[in-house]
């Protein structure tokens, strides 16, 4: 079974033609349970996500700042594993039709096997992996088994890296690039900054292929402003704080919905 990359470069290729940029929300697998991570992706959705990472929580999240880092390790305590993962792909997807991604540091993917990984993901209806910590030099083996299965591979670049670095990486890409607005750990801050949009045209003097903005997107006007020079917007940090400031599951997800709908105002302009 082929994955669902047509669906992602379709999605985002809508986005764009109707003005805008995409809005990308990020939650990870098994938070604050299984059952609850899964309602939370179809919230977002429900909010006016256009596309959902589900985040395969790891012991040692190199790009994750405290926030996630807590999510995770409810999700990790709670005994999730990545049949669990691959279970949040498949539901989310089957109930909204939408390109749900996974994004995993390498480690979880390198013990599970990647041909049995790709094939599961495909399987599940994913369109493919967000790998922040693979470097694209040892990459191959990866994008091999993704591309025989109809996955995007996404890579990460930081305003650290050099034009003839961009040039390399967005080249092994595939689905869209993601541009780390600043050097750190993912979370929410104050401004996004000058760094975003210099590496954002950096990049796409480099690539075809649709330049995504995350790491500080907090609120509509930030995602207005990404949205102003970004063929995507993505947050991750401050849904997962809505969760975590709420009293029970079901305000958690009317926070993550109200949150996706004033997301989605900010990249349509409306902030």
């Amino acid at each position: 079974m082929s994955g669902n990359i047509q669906l992602l470069d379709d999605t985002l290729a809508a986005a764009r033609a109707e003005g805008r940029s995409a809005l990308i929300a990020y939650l990870p697998a098994g938070f604050p349970t299984v059952d609850g991570g899964i309602e939370a992706v179809k919230a977002a959705f429900d909010g006016g996500a256009d596309v959902v990472e589900v985040g395969l929580p790891h012991s040692d999240p190199v790009l994750d700042g405290p926030v996630i880092q807590t999510a995770d390790d409810i999700a990790l305590r709670g005994g999730l594993k990545i049949r669990d993962v691959m279970r949040t792909v498949r539901e989310a997807h089957e109930a909204t039709g939408r390109p749900v991604l996974v994004m995993t540091y390498w480690n979880p993917i390198d013990r599970y096997g990647v041909e049995r990984f790709t094939a599961e993901l495909a399987e599940a209806g994913g369109a493919g992996c967000i790998l922040p910590d693979l470097p694209v030099q040892e990459s191959a083996l990866w994008r091999e088994h993704a591309e025989k299965h109809g996955l995007a591979t996404v890579f990460v670049v930081a305003p650290s890296s050099k034009d003839e670095r961009l040039a390399t990486i967005t080249a092994a890409g595939s689905g869209f690039v993601y541009a780390a607005s600043l050097m750190g750990v993912t979370g929410t801050r104050e401004s996004v900054g000058e760094q975003a949009q210099d590496l954002v045209r950096r990049t796409k003097a480099t690539t075809s292929l649709p330049v995504c903005v995350g790491l500080g997107v907090s609120n509509a006007r930030q995602a207005a402003e990404v949205a102003g020079f970004a063929d995507g917007v993505i947050v991750g940090s401050a849904f997962v704080q809505r969760m975590l400031d709420a009293p029970d599951a079901a305000a958690g997800l009317a926070a993550v919905r109200a949150l996706a709908a004033e997301l989605a105002d900010g990249v349509r302009g409306n902030a």
